[in-house]
């Protein structure tokens, strides 16, 4: 997918300009600059705050389209949708994988499946959006904030909290970790 044209076609669309997206998303004129023309590639929390910044969700920036006219109900792996933006710097790609099961804009539930490489994260910034977020890690270690409260989880151990509160995901072990998630409404 091309963040960049996404993000300066949507952000047109809203009738914004570069320098009015940076000042609501807390970013500079030239990020957004880079980011629309591919040379840069947000973290997950700058890409959030910019999507908010324009009141467009994670879900229905990165939606695939499903047919209106008959229901899915089942997907292979390569049908899921990656919405973690991709590095394109090269040594950082594949750090994060958020994959996206089917197009949560049609659904009341997003699921995702994570993957966090040691040393992955969502971001400096903390994440914060309207709805409840689950997970259930499978394998690895995840470190995870959620205001002021830090825990490290391992395989078999779960979260579950209102996604308003500041939260963060970091990989803080030394092997691949991966999680199945699920967010309520659909917001990320």
């Amino acid at each position: 997918m091309d963040i960049g044209h996404r993000l300066r076609t949507i952000r047109k669309k809203r009738g914004l300009s570069q320098r009015e997206l940076a000042t609501r998303a807390g970013l500079t004129n030239g990020t957004i600059s880079l980011i629309e023309q591919n040379k840069t590639s947000p973290s997950v929390a700058s890409l959030k705050s910019l999507l908010d910044a324009i009141q467009v969700s994670m879900a229905e920036f990165f939606a695939t389209l499903e047919e209106s006219s008959k229901s899915k109900y089942f997907y292979t792996a390569e049908e899921f949708t990656e919405i973690a933006p991709p590095d394109l710097d090269g040594p950082q790609a594949q750090l994060l994988s958020l994959r996206q099961l089917g197009n949560a804009q049609e659904h009341a539930l997003q699921l995702l499946h994570e993957r966090y490489a040691p040393g992955a994260d969502t971001g400096p910034e903390l994440l914060s959006h309207d709805a409840e977020e689950a997970g259930v890690i499978i394998r690895g270690q995840i470190e995870i904030t959620v205001d002021d409260a830090v825990d490290t989880l391992g395989p078999g151990d779960g979260y579950l909290f209102n996604s308003q509160l500041p939260h963060r995901f970091r990989n803080t072990g030394t092997e691949e970790c991966e999680i199945i998630s699920a967010c309520t409404p659909p917001s990320f």
